[in-house]
């Protein structure tokens, strides 16, 4: 198992599927020196997804083949469909940045925050069940799989409460910047206070 190092830090962002967890990742990563690490899995791509950059897009087959393999750091089977992230993976983007964010289902946070514990960082996004059906239809999901996800949506957000910081995404840019400041907080950057 990859041991982080002591600097080395997780930021995971999770929450229901619509809450804006991976949008809001990619704009609070611009802002730092961050990176993330693609799941693997073996659903297939939304519309607005591509292989390699959102997750890598596998066959069952491939996936379990992998994970016999030991390939994983960890993998979880949700909704019928496998998510694992690759070990070798973490530990290429750690060799060249110390602070690496993922976007996750609670079940892979659970499993990362039990792994590394206080060098995992939880942060969970939620929105009302009103508005994650909407973003869902906005980005082009179908009913049936706005219903799978929906019938995930009461125990996701029961997660809420295991979780290191809590954001409702009300407002991207706004809540971008406190989920900055949070980051900000974790990061010892050495940064000098000079008297006038």
């Amino acid at each position: 198992m990859y041991q982080l190092k002591e600097k080395e830090m997780l930021f995971i962002y999770t929450g229901p599927d619509g809450s804006g967890r991976k949008t809001l990742a990619k704009m609070v990563a611009t802002a730092f020196d961050m990176e993330t690490v693609p799941s693997f899995t073996t659903r297939d791509p939304r519309p607005f997804e591509s292989n390699g950059k959102d997750y890598h897009f596998v066959s069952e087959e491939t996936f379990l083949q992998m994970k016999q393999q030991g390939e994983f750091l960890e993998s979880v089977l949700i909704e019928g469909y496998h998510y694992g992230i690759r070990e070798i993976d973490i530990d290429k983007i750690f060799s060249k940045h110390k602070v690496v964010y993922l976007t996750m289902n609670i079940e892979g946070a659970q499993l990362l925050k039990d792994l590394y514990k206080d060098q995992v960082v939880r942060i969970f996004i939620s929105a009302d069940r009103d508005t994650v059906i909407q973003r869902q239809k906005e980005r082009g999901d179908d009913d049936q799989a706005i219903q799978r996800h929906m019938n995930y949506y009461d125990k996701t957000m029961d997660y809420k409460e295991e979780c290191e910081h809590v954001f409702q995404n009300y407002d991207l840019p706004q809540v971008s910047f406190q989920i900055s400041e949070v980051i900000e907080s974790y990061l010892d950057r050495k940064l000098i206070v000079t008297d006038y």
